[in-house]
């Protein structure tokens, strides 16, 4: 399975660039759909939780502009634009956390994006490659009330982000894991290879989800350990539980790998096996046919003379000999059991 990244210069995604802004309180809810930048920022107030999402990041100046307001580093706005291993890194204004988000799986290609929080002390700001994402569900629980988002601070909203991204590895690895499944049911009775190949595909997939999944253990783990102090104390055992699923999908990732190393010998092992069967069974009809050949070749020699030649049981007496040769060794072949 390849990967596919949601490249911001592909032609194939839709050019516009979403705003999207929710602020809440425990007893208050506001959304603002595709707003200007000038009323998302403006709209920005200490009293309310601020979720700022933007999706698309092809407008560089606009992801610049946001940048300079909320005061962050040229670095960080570089970070946000382009493709980089999941880290966490904390600045005086807020805290950066970059990662891979898996859609899921689409025929032969995982889809994936980048996607960059920044957290400040009442707001949360995420960058996406593209429109859509995973965060449905949860938009509608917070505009309902429903779980304990809106009674808490803006660090558990980007708990809730990360926990929902992680989710989705699991989707992911447990398709790896059926697939796997599949073909180990039938790689011992294949012949042609085909499942050896499908076995690649998925080696490099899960090649893939180690380069995702090492570096984001690191990242939260960094995160579990935050002193900067824009994650809250009693938010840190959410982040830990996260941190604890990325181990258990680790596990996991490292036991499809084994297997599937391990599936991969088997099947050299079969088709070597099957291909010394076929060696066998070549070596002993050239056995067989050596005497044979012999004895044609003896007279099929141009000698005058060759008295048996001229007997009139010649012929039928030949072809009893080679008949018997060949009876004779096929049953000592047998009885050796060389095949």
């Amino acid at each position: 399975m390849a990967k596919r990244k949601i490249d911001p210069d592909d032609d194939v995604r839709n050019d516009r660039v979403i705003l999207e802004m929710i602020q809440y309180t425990e007893t208050d809810f506001l959304m603002h759909e595709n707003p200007s930048l000038e009323e998302l920022i403006r709209n920005v107030r200490p009293e309310y939780t601020s979720w700022i999402n933007v999706d698309g990041l092809h407008d560089k100046a606009l992801v610049a502009e946001i940048g300079t307001h909320f005061k962050m580093h040229p670095l960080l706005v570089d970070d946000i634009l382009n493709d980089h291993q999941t880290k966490t890194e904390e600045f005086d204004e807020h805290l950066f956390f970059t990662m891979k988000m898996l859609h899921s799986i689409s025929g032969s290609q995982i889809e994936y994006e980048q996607i960059s929080f920044v957290l400040g002390k009442d707001y949360l700001l995420s960058f996406q490659e593209k429109e859509g994402d995973l965060f449905g569900t949860l938009r509608e629980r917070i505009k309902k009330a429903s779980g304990k988002t809106r009674s808490r601070k803006v660090d558990y909203l980007m708990y809730r982000l990360i926990d929902i991204i992680v989710d989705s590895y699991y989707t992911v690895l447990d398709s790896v894991g059926h697939r796997i499944e599949e073909i180990e049911e039938v790689v011992h009775k294949d012949t042609t290879g085909a499942e050896f190949d499908k076995l690649q595909v998925i080696n490099k997939e899960l090649i893939y989800l180690r380069k995702a999944l090492y570096p984001l253990r690191d990242a939260l783990k960094k995160m579990t350990k935050d002193e900067s102090g824009f994650i809250d104390p009693s938010t840190i055992r959410y982040f830990r539980d996260v941190y604890d699923h990325v181990g258990h999908l680790i596990d996991s990732l490292d036991t499809y790998k084994d297997l599937t190393s391990g599936l991969m010998d088997i099947h050299i092992n079969t088709m070597n096996s099957r291909m010394n069967e076929v060696m066998k069974v070549l070596a002993v009809i050239s056995t067989i046919f050596m005497p044979l050949t012999f004895i044609v070749g003896i007279y099929g020699m141009n000698f005058d003379f060759m008295p048996e030649i001229h007997t009139h049981w010649g012929y039928p007496i030949v072809w009893i000999t080679m008949i018997l040769i060949v009876v004779g060794m096929i049953t000592y072949f047998k009885y050796k059991k060389w095949f």
